[in-house]
């Protein structure tokens, strides 16, 4: 993970903590019906809503300690309803936030914690919900047209779990990945790190259900191997892989049919 390669690891609550602010702070004012150009189904109460619930969410699992998803049901049934007005979304978006950082600060990174991923500790749940909010954040800007800059080293971190865990596969014995292209080495001019993705389908019985999608096998560090590059400053690759709008300019050079597979993956949306 780049976090741990240059300045040591990366203070995740802070940046959960600043980020939640911008993201409240941009939406305290604005219209309650101004649409999320990212996410054209929300207006300014719904990204609320939404972030507001999500933070409630893991503040939950984290203040309980629950480590069985057998015991989600039960949580999910103490969910409050949606308030009527901005107020009362506010309120409720603090709650959440205040809760969810205070509690998280409060347990060891090992802590084990239920988590859809494979790493099933506090550690991660900081690590998502700080990448959480600062992709929330971006969406808040570009609602009322406020856009600022993303920290560097966070947004390269943001690439590595885009790409190894949001978009990601690693090897399963029920599953097979065949790949669709040459690989492409994804580099930062700013973070001083590059990644070298192949894109692949996989198929095969995932949790009872039959799946065939594509996503990345992913390695550290360009290859020789690769048949294309594509580069940017981290903040506008880490939106790009989300894809949410970026500021500066992404690079893309070599075999067009690689960089199409590329694509291909990152049509899934992982909102």
């Amino acid at each position: 993970m780049p976090s741990s390669r240059s300045g040591g690891p990366l203070p995740f609550l802070d940046h959960l903590a600043a980020d939640s602010a911008r993201f409240r702070t941009v939406l305290a004012t604005a219209p309650a019906d101004a649409r999320v150009p990212t996410c054209p189904d929300w207006d300014a109460d719904d990204l609320l809503w939404h972030l507001g619930e999500v933070q409630w969410f893991w503040g939950e699992i984290a203040e309980r300690g629950l480590t069985d998803p057998d015991d989600l049901d039960a949580m999910n049934a103490t969910r409050e309803e949606r308030p009527a007005d901005r107020a009362g979304l506010l309120a409720f978006f603090d709650r959440s936030s205040e809760r969810l950082h205070r509690v998280l600060g409060g347990l060891p990174p090992e802590t084990p914690l239920w988590m859809w991923s494979d790493d099933k500790t506090a550690g991660y749940i900081r690590r998502r919900q700080a990448h959480e909010a600062m992709v929330h954040r971006v969406d808040a800007e570009l609602t009322v047209g406020e856009r600022t800059p993303l920290d560097c080293r966070l947004a390269a971190d943001g690439i590595d779990e885009a790409l190894r865990i949001m978009r990601g596969h690693e090897p399963e014995p029920d599953l097979t990945h065949v790949p669709v292209s040459a690989p492409v080495t994804i580099a930062t001019v700013d973070a001083m790190h590059a990644w070298t993705v192949t894109p692949v389908r996989i198929t095969g019985t995932w949790n009872g259900d039959e799946i065939d999608v594509l996503r990345f096998l992913v390695s550290d560090g360009p290859d020789d191997a690769a048949a294309a590059e594509i580069s940017g400053a981290a903040a506008d690759i880490d939106c790009w892989l989300w894809n949410r709008s970026v500021e500066g300019e992404i690079s893309r050079d070599g075999d067009a049919a690689a960089l199409a597979a590329v694509d291909a993956v990152l049509a899934d949306s992982i909102d």
